[in-house]
């Protein structure tokens, strides 16, 4: 099985493949079309800004290979920023473009205890099941109210709520926390760095992969 991790000068990708690696899985890391086309499931990472990431993703000639590789409906997991670039646009240093394969916007984390809460959210949080339907995804048998590790000041807003995984609450506001279309799958927290919770989450992704759940 070849999962292909994305390259494209985003964060630090180790700590992706240092989990991987730990669940037994050896990723590729590529920017190269043709590797990403062969693959049987793809990951794009990414921290830091929405359109850093855009620009880094056309300078790299990757977003009709994102787009070609998930019309093929194999397993596809973004993973903080690389969620976000999932959705429409962004809002974080102006409009920016996204992918485009989910409906919906990227906007500012609304925090109203501004001397309790603060941006960017760094931090251990719970995530919820919103819409019950944790089976067969890559949250299959995992705890509602388990903590993941977050970093992140900007969130998703999915225009189908259908297309809400978990959400989490933070400062008194309800943000999506991970999100599902079709085998298109995208966390806004880091399951790499969420301990064992984390690894039983890529080990599901991996799974799905297999053919062991029904994506």
């Amino acid at each position: 099985m070849k999962i292909v991790v994305i390259d494209y000068d985003i964060g630090n990708v180790k700590s992706i493949i240092n989990a991987l690696e730990n669940i037994g899985i050896t990723p590729q890391l590529t920017n190269e079309r043709n590797e990403i086309l062969k693959a049987d499931a793809v990951i794009l990472p990414g921290v830091g800004a929405f359109k850093h990431g855009m620009e880094n993703l056309k300078k790299y000639e990757l977003i009709e290979s994102l787009l070609d590789f998930i019309k093929l409906d194999k397993p596809f997991l973004g993973i903080c920023l690389g969620m976000q670039m999932l959705l429409e646009e962004s809002e974080e240093f102006g409009i920016t473009k996204g992918l485009s394969v989910i409906e919906g916007k990227i906007k500012k984390l609304p925090v109203k205890n501004l001397n309790f809460e603060k941006l960017p959210h760094v931090s251990w949080n719970e995530i919820r099941n919103k819409n019950n339907n944790w089976k067969n995804t890559i949250l299959n048998d995992i705890g509602e109210y388990s903590d993941m590790y977050f970093v992140h000041s900007f969130v998703a807003m999915p225009k189908n709520e259908n297309d809400i995984l978990s959400t989490t609450l933070y400062s008194d506001y309800e943000f999506v926390s991970s999100l599902k279309k079709g085998n298109v799958y995208g966390c806004q927290f880091h399951p790499e760095k969420s301990g064992e919770i984390g690894l039983k989450i890529l080990k599901n992704f991996v799974n799905i992969c297999k053919g062991k759940y029904n994506g």
